[in-house]
């Protein structure tokens, strides 16, 4: 038997499967045909891979790798089975990846004679912008093209249908007990990705549903609570074993991320707000850590910053555990969605925009030492959607200012992701659709966004990463134009864009010697101030254009003093450590 998994690619509010991570549905599907059976042959296959092969373009160039043609098209053919993984919940900017929707992937797959498997979050349909309602039509279409459009665990599905198709129900949900063989055994199909070994991360699952919406309800928005009714908490044995397995075959990145607030991880329900679990925390780190002595990444992702907020103490526990066992760069992403207290009531908000900002304070005095790779070491990121219901101009400015506010006391923010509202059938959100008003205040929400982008985004970078400051390791992933395009491996790391052309898929140390509004720009180091071109010298701390002419005028120069003297002395401390001569 001949299966093939397709990645679409996956976005989630607890979980992301875009390269270059790898999410859990691909492995955890491969996983499931290899204990259903042993014998079957199981090629893994992206988008991208579709895209190149039915286009008919022989070895087509993506941004960051080269695709098989003639293979892929071999493989569609041949196989038994045809599993399309893919949804895409809180669309955002990819650097060099493009989630599919279900019409491109049906279109693609439609000629092919294999039993064709949805599954994954794309039952429910996928947006590429913000500001949208998901239509019957994409979904109908999905009903036309595959034979089985899993609602519930796809693994369980395809492990249930592989055996015996006539006990496969597509609503079924899996137990941790069945996840942990199909997590081992679908560790291995990691080999078949793209990015594998150097550039690979690993998305780990430690819960499933929502604490918060175990008490209260969820977001108004957010289908977390639509597809998982329960809250589940992984055992932290399992978690550790699949890490172990990943780690044995030669993944060095991880993200804990597969949850919808790493600090409520085995905690005591409470209401909306769970008591935090400080020591389950630190077994399931030290855990990894043990397995995985090598690693170059350990971060997380969310955090609901009411439980940091309301429980200090235990979370400053937790923070202390992800540096400790951790890597630095590590970034919490805070829901607040809106600091408008009506806003925040009528759609369930997670957090108060009060308890957002103690969050943020505790988080930086605890994590914001500057750590080896150039990064703090753990730092809040917080999620805001415009759109919502009960929104008015007002809404917009106290967010602002919220913002403003952390801005004026010297906190820091890694990352500030503002998106549109996508409604999203299931949801409370569903039922208050008529309420959503994108379009009516598309001028403010666009007015705001440039406000935020302008007005806190920059700052706030210059005092993330100060001119001078080395990133290390960031890894080339695009040309364009002449510039180079990188990034750290972790979570949101900041894209860098270097003004030269360099070998991808190459990890280099950067000085940073720029700052955009979302991004940063950097420069390869060591630099070499006899070969360099002026293009690059002139981007140097201190160094404009005239300094470039004298630096050209006299180079070679035998000595950094002699360098020295032509640029100034004062540039010393700045550049001393990263210039070369040959």
């Amino acid at each position: 038997m001949i299966v093939a998994i397709i990645d679409g690619y996956t976005d989630e509010p607890a979980g992301l499967g875009v390269p270059p991570y790898l999410g859990i549905y691909p492995r955890y599907a491969y996983g499931a045909v290899k204990k259903a059976r042993r014998d079957a042959r199981v090629f893994y296959l992206t988008i991208d891979d579709l895209r190149a092969a039915l286009e008919g373009e022989r070895g087509v160039a993506t941004k960051n790798k080269t695709l098989n043609f003639p293979r892929t098209r071999e493989i569609l053919e041949r196989a038994d089975v045809l599993v399309y993984i893919g949804g895409l919940h809180t669309p955002g900017k990819y650097l060099s990846a493009v989630p599919s929707q279900v019409e491109e992937v049906a279109r693609f797959l439609r000629p092919f004679q294999g039993v064709k498997i949805l599954g994954g979050p794309a039952f429910m349909g996928s947006a590429h912008a913000g500001g949208t309602r998901i239509t019957s039509r994409e979904l109908l279409l999905a009903q036309s093209v595959f034979d089985h459009i899993v609602y519930g665990d796809l693994e369980a599905f395809l492990h249930d249908y592989l055996v015996n198709p006539s006990d496969a129900d597509p609503l079924r949900f899996r137990t941790y007990g069945e996840l942990r063989d199909y997590a081992l055994l679908g560790a291995e199909v990691v080999r078949q990705f793209p990015d594998f070994p150097d550039f690979v991360i690993a998305e780990i699952e430690t819960q499933r549903g929502c604490p918060k919406a175990m008490g209260i309800g969820g977001c108004s928005f957010c289908t977390e609570p639509v597809r998982y009714r329960n809250v589940e908490d992984r055992p932290i044995e399992d978690v550790v074993a699949e890490v172990e397995a990943l780690y044995t075959l030669g993944v060095r990145h991880f993200r804990v991320g597969r949850q919808s607030c790493i600090f409520s991880y085995m905690a005591k329900p409470d209401g909306r707000v769970p008591v935090p679990n400080p020591e389950a925390l630190e077994k399931l780190f030290r855990g990894i850590r043990s397995v995985a002595p090598g690693l170059k990444t350990l971060h997380v992702d969310n955090a609901n910053p009411a439980v940091i907020a309301n429980y200090p103490e235990e979370s400053v526990r937790i923070a202390r555990t992800l540096i400790e066992y951790g890597t630095p760069g590590n970034v919490v992403a805070f829901g607040l969605e809106s600091a408008d207290p009506k806003v925040a009531k009528l759609n369930n908000l997670n957090a108060t925009a009060e308890e957002t900002y103690e969050a943020v304070r505790i988080l930086n005095e605890v994590g914001a030492k500057r750590g080896p790779n150039g990064m703090p070491w753990l730092l809040p990121g917080i999620n805001v959607i415009f759109g919502l219901p009960g929104e008015t101009k007002k809404s917009y400015e106290l967010t602002f200012q919220f913002f403003k506010r952390l801005l004026d006391d010297g906190l820091m923010v890694r990352r500030i992701n503002i998106r549109q509202v996508v409604v999203f059938p299931g949801t409370p959100l569903w039922h208050m659709r008529d309420r959503v008003k994108t379009e009516k205040h598309k001028k403010l929400i666009q007015h705001y966004k440039y406000k935020i982008r302008h007005e806190i985004d920059l700052p706030m970078l210059r005092r993330i990463v100060p001119v001078g400051t080395i990133l290390r390791d960031v890894r080339a992933e695009v040309l364009e134009n002449g510039l180079t395009y990188g990034r750290q491996i972790g979570s949101y790391p900041l894209i860098v864009g270097m003004p030269k052309e360099m070998p991808l898929n190459r990890f280099y140390d950067v000085l940073i010697v720029g700052h955009g509004y979302r991004s940063i720009t950097g420069v390869p180091v060591p630099i070499n101030v006899n070969r360099e071109s002026p293009r690059v010298l002139q981007y140097l701390p201190g160094i404009g254009k005239k300094t470039v002419v004298r630096v050209l005028a006299e180079r070679p120069f035998g000595s950094k003093d002699e360098f020295f003297r032509v640029v100034g002395e004062e540039k010393r401390k700045t550049l001393g450590d990263v210039i070369t001569l040959k």
